[in-house]
C-alpha cells in the first residue's frame, strides 16, 4: 500500500518537474531573443557576451543536482536493493552519475553549443526578432534530417508539413531582405546575419539529435541526475568557449565613451 502511494506521489513529481521545465523553456525561448534584441538596440556591441549570457546561468542546476542526489540516499537507506546484503553507506554513493566517455560526449557537443550561441547572437544583433526568430524556427528541418541520419528518426506527415512550411517562410525572408532590415544595416550585414542566423539554426539541430545519440548509445539507465549532468556539463563547457573568446575580443574590459 504505501509503495503504490510512493508511486503516485513520484509520477505527480515527475509531472510538476515537466511542467515547470516546460515553463521555463517557454519562459526562455520567448524573452531571451528579445532581451538579447533590446541590448543591440540600444548601442551594445559585444556579441560574444551575448553568447556567454546564453548559458551562463548553468550553475544553477547544481540545485536540482543536490535535492535529486539527497532524494536518492534517502531512497537507498530505506529500500535498499533486494540483490544485495550489504548496507548502503553514503560513502558507497556515487555524486557523479555520468562516466568519462559520457562526459566527454558532453564537452564536445558543450563546444559545438558554444559555436551555436555566437552565430545565434551574432544574427540577432542586426536581425529584427521576428526574422530571426522565424528563422531559428527552421531549426525544426534541420533537427528532423540530422535525427533521421543519427538516431533513425522516421518522418511523419507532420513533420514534413512543417519542414516545409518553415522552409518557405525562410525562403521568402531571403528574397524580401530590403523590407526588414533595420535603419544603419547594409545589405552586406544583413546577409551575414542572416547567413550565420541560418547556421546557428543547423548547427542546433544536429546538437538535439547528437545528444540524443549518446543517450543511445550510453550504457548506463538514463536517470534525471544523469540528464541534468549532461546538460550541466554541456552549458558548461559553451560557457567556457564563450569566456575564451570575451577575452580574445577584450570584452572584460570596460568601454567609456
Amino acid at each position: 500500500m504505501e509503495e503504490g502511494k510512493e508511486q503516485v506521489a513520484e509520477k505527480k513529481i515527475k509531472r510538476f518537474l515537466l511542467i515547470v521545465n516546460c515553463l521555463i523553456l517557454a519562459l526562455g525561448t520567448s524573452g531571451g531573443p528579445l532581451i538579447m534584441r533590446l541590448y543591440f538596440i540600444h548601442g551594445g556591441q559585444r556579441v560574444w557576451l551575448s553568447a556567454f549570457l546564453e548559458t551562463a546561468g548553468f550553475p544553477l542546476m547544481l540545485i536540482p543536482l543536490a535535492i535529486s542526489y539527497i532524494k536518492h540516499r534517502h531512497h537507498l537507506h530505506h529500500h535498499p536493493p533486494p540483490s544485495t546484503t550489504i548496507s548502503i553507506t553514503p560513502e558507497k554513493l556515487n555524486i557523479i552519475s555520468m562516466k568519462p566517455p559520457i562526459f566527454f560526449a558532453a564537452a564536445f557537443i558543450g563546444i559545438l553549443n558554444g559555436i551555436d550561441d555566437y552565430l545565434f547572437a551574432y544574427g540577432i544583433a542586426r536581425l529584427p526578432v521576428s526574422t530571426s526568430s522565424l528563422i531559428i524556427a527552421s531549426q525544426l528541418g534541420f533537427t528532423a534530417f540530422f535525427a533521421f541520419l543519427l538516431v533513425k528518426q522516421k518522418f511523419t506527415a507532420f513533420t514534413v508539413n512543417a519542414i516545409v512550411l518553415l522552409t518557405i517562410g525562410a525562403g521568402v525572408l531571403a528574397m524580401h531582405t530590403s523590407s526588414d532590415r533595420s535603419a544603419g544595416v547594409s545589405a552586406k550585414q544583413y546577409a551575414i546575419s542572416f547567413s550565420t542566423t541560418v547556421a546557428a539554426s543547423a548547427l542546433y539541430g544536429f546538437v538535439l539529435p547528437s545528444v540524443e545519440l549518446v543517450y543511445k548509445k550510453i550504457k548506463q539507465p538514463i536517470t534525471y541526475s544523469l540528464v541534468m549532468e549532461f546538460q550541466f556539463v554541456m552549458c558548461m563547457f559553451a560557457t567556457l568557449f564563450c569566456a575564451i573568446g570575451m577575452i580574445a575580443n577584450n570584452d572584460f574590459k570596460v568601454r567609456l565613451r
